[in-house]
């Protein structure tokens, strides 16, 4: 089967986008030649790759091709890079990297290292933010071309590299500590003071109850589904909460914060999974991302 460049440009425009119109502003074309070249695409390839629903729903057929598109993509940048290496010539448009990554490391390490890149190369970024136990997801389906993640499993296809150790620690405004933990972070208080969750995939707060004997379904819980505000709650007296040391050391030392149980830290590990794609700006990411993850994470 042959692969045309415009069909599979359009194909992941109307995924990223959602609608055939969307894609359509994306690429300055008319909804009807977006149609047209996703249907030409499917015919080529013999299977439904797209559900027209609102938004588009890819099939699993269309995850296959979204990867080869995002792929493409990639490769052609960095080829006409070297094309005009000599006179100093850029593409017009920016390399497009679609990463997935988990709020902590969004809100702490990670941005700096993403716009040293992008202030040196051709380059835009597309970052999802999931739990750092289930980014892997984006990866498989080719939503992503990249992650941050705690699977050290390799998805099929990518290639897995160590960041390092994010550590948590039970943490606590003064008052709040004082208020409901009198008499430390025994069963008993866990089981009464309001705790502060992420979202419903964050397991953190469950983990630690558990593995103090407490029911996670007892305490109430207030859901801050991001990572600033997260810890910003959690110094405001809403609930106490696992926070990294990246976000809790400064306050800590202010006396603004306090950890509940200095034997409670968990240690969570993340790895960067990527493409196995010889692309030089994917490589100048990969790269960027290891040292500095290896220089600020445990």
């Amino acid at each position: 089967m042959d692969f045309h460049f415009e069909q599979l440009r359009a194909f992941v425009a109307a995924v990223d986008h959602g609608t055939f119109e969307s894609a359509a502003r994306e690429l300055m074309v008319t909804p009807s030649a977006i149609s047209q070249r996703i249907k030409a695409l499917e015919q080529s390839v013999g299977r439904v790759l797209l559900l027209r629903t609102k938004p588009i729903t890819i099939t699993a057929s269309g995850e296959i091709v979204l990867r080869l598109g995002r792929a493409v993509h990639l490769l052609g940048h960095d080829a006409a890079l070297e094309l005009h290496a000599d006179d100093a010539l850029t593409p017009s448009t920016p390399a497009v990297i679609p990463i997935v990554v988990n709020a902590d490391s969004l809100a702490t390490w990670l941005l700096p290292v993403l716009a040293d890149i992008a202030a040196q190369e051709s380059i835009v970024f597309d970052l999802a933010r999931e739990d750092q136990d289930h980014s892997t997801d984006l990866l498989r389906a080719g939503s992503v071309m990249a992650a941050v993640t705690s699977n050290a499993e390799p998805v099929q296809g990518c290639t897995v590299r160590p960041l390092g150790r994010m550590r948590y620690r039970p943490i606590a405004a003064p008052a709040f500590a004082t208020r409901w933990f009198e008499d430390g972070a025994t069963a008993q208080a866990l089981t009464a003071a309001p705790v502060v969750v992420f979202d419903r995939k964050d397991d953190l707060q469950d983990a630690y109850l558990r593995r103090r004997g407490v029911d996670p379904a007892d305490p109430p819980r207030h859901h801050v589904p991001a990572s600033a505000d997260f810890a910003t709650a959690v110094g405001l007296g809403l609930g106490w909460g696992m926070l990294p040391d990246a976000q809790s050391d400064a306050p800590l030392r202010r006396g603004e914060l306090v950890v509940l149980d200095e034997t409670g830290g968990v240690d969570v590990p993340l790895f960067w999974q990527q493409w196995r794609l010889h692309s030089r700006l994917l490589e100048l990411v990969t790269t960027a991302v290891v040292d500095a993850a290896r220089s600020t994470l445990h």
